[in-house]
């Protein structure tokens, strides 16, 4: 790969119209760049702050060679590509990202494979074809277990929790023809944190502070940082987001997810991009995510990450934000992100709050005594 400096005034493509992509653009006009955007939808939230729009799909090759036209350095925010589209746009332009890691983490069972060869611990799991796999990788694991497609799924779709022998007729059904499957161990975990690693086109790295994440129905609900371990443990997450970043010669940002069970670290996925988790860096950080991610590819020197303030970021889903719009003024230290999508759908997310205070339970204090989710997600709980 020829290492390029894009300088200010020439235009970063981003393939992937939703709210990274947004982020990203409105750092990238911060710093002095154009934007161009492939993305089906009109009216995208990143097209409503990019130069332009390409109205293609995804793996569209006529739209992704418009977009090659009209940008000098491209990158995604929806890790979701064809890789024979992927593969394209790595031969026609310059994508300093490359397409292998976009290949890895689009397969659940490769990711985990890449991860295990570089002596990373994995949550346990088996390979899932047919329904007698299925009974030899419950006898393998044990129960409960997480039934998984291998390819796509966010947010808790396209995996379906299996608790009892008697589960697994209805999960083969409600799951086959989404296959090939892997089926990973439940694990009784501590915490689950992340660490988003960025490693630039000159093999700098530079890693965020390790955040506590709580989800509910299996959707990001809050993030906390600094996250509630031990210095043992910061020390550890950093280490193996660090090692990942190196063995996969990452240029980007990366997104690690881990569990923490016991004085054990494994890791859950990655994500090839800034990451919801890593949200609270725009307001918290020295530089934000979506920053680093351009300096990244664009050939900058990375910027610092210090943590300047404690924060709490939550997400605003669509059934948050009548009460957003009527409660935020009364939220100290809150910092609204709404990211311009047209319809507000439960479960949808239409954007982020991030408190700012002396300490994270300052935040979370502040958070709790908020009406804006109270309600809702103690009756999310109560369904998770």
């Amino acid at each position: 790969m020829t290492k390029k400096w894009i300088q200010p005034g020439q235009t970063i493509g981003i393939l992937g119209g939703g709210q990274l992509g947004r982020m990203m653009a409105l750092s990238a006009r911060e710093m002095g760049y154009g934007v161009a955007v492939l993305e089906p939808a009109p009216n995208s939230p990143c097209g409503q702050v990019a130069d332009v729009q390409v109205e293609a799909g995804y793996n569209d090759l006529e739209g992704a060679a418009r977009l090659a036209e009209l940008c000098d350095v491209l990158t995604y925010e929806f890790e979701n590509i064809h890789a024979d589209t992927a593969a394209f746009l790595e031969k026609e332009m310059y994508l300093p990202q490359g397409s292998r890691l976009l290949t890895i983490t689009q397969d659940r069972m490769l990711e985990k494979k890449t991860i295990a060869s570089f002596n990373i611990p994995v949550v346990p799991y088996a390979e899932v074809s047919s329904r007698d796999d299925l009974t030899a990788a419950v006898h393998k694991l044990g129960l409960p277990a997480v039934l998984k497609t291998t390819r796509g799924g966010y947010d808790g779709k396209g995996q379906r929790v299996i608790r009892h022998q008697r589960e697994l007729d209805v999960a083969w059904r409600e799951m086959q023809g989404y296959g090939p499957f892997v089926l990973e161990a439940w694990l009784a975990f501590d915490k689950e944190i992340s660490v988003i690693v960025a490693r630039s086109v000159h093999g700098e790295t530079a890693v965020f502070p390790v955040a506590e994440n709580i989800h509910c129905n299996n959707i990001l609900h809050q993030t906390i940082v600094p996250a509630r371990i031990d210095q043992q443990t910061e020390a550890e997450a950093i280490r193996l987001a660090v090692r990942l970043a190196e063995s996969l010669q990452l240029v980007g940002t990366l997104a690690v997810e881990m569990f923490v069970a016991s004085d054990r670290i494994y890791v859950n996925e990655l994500a090839p991009r800034p990451h919801n988790s890593g949200h609270y860096t725009i307001n918290a950080c020295e530089t934000s995510q979506f920053e680093q991610h351009l300096r990244a590819i664009c050939g900058w020197p990375l910027g610092g990450t210090a943590l300047l303030t404690p924060a709490v970021m939550v997400n605003i889903l669509g059934e948050h934000l009548p009460k957003v719009l009527t409660h935020i003024r009364e939220l100290k230290g809150a910092h609204l992100h709404l990211y311009g999508k047209a319809e507000a759908k439960a479960g949808r997310k239409m954007g982020h709050v991030t408190v700012i205070a002396g300490s994270a339970a300052e935040a979370l204090e502040e958070i709790a005594a908020s009406p804006i989710w109270n309600e809702s997600e103690r009756n999310r709980r109560k369904q998770g």
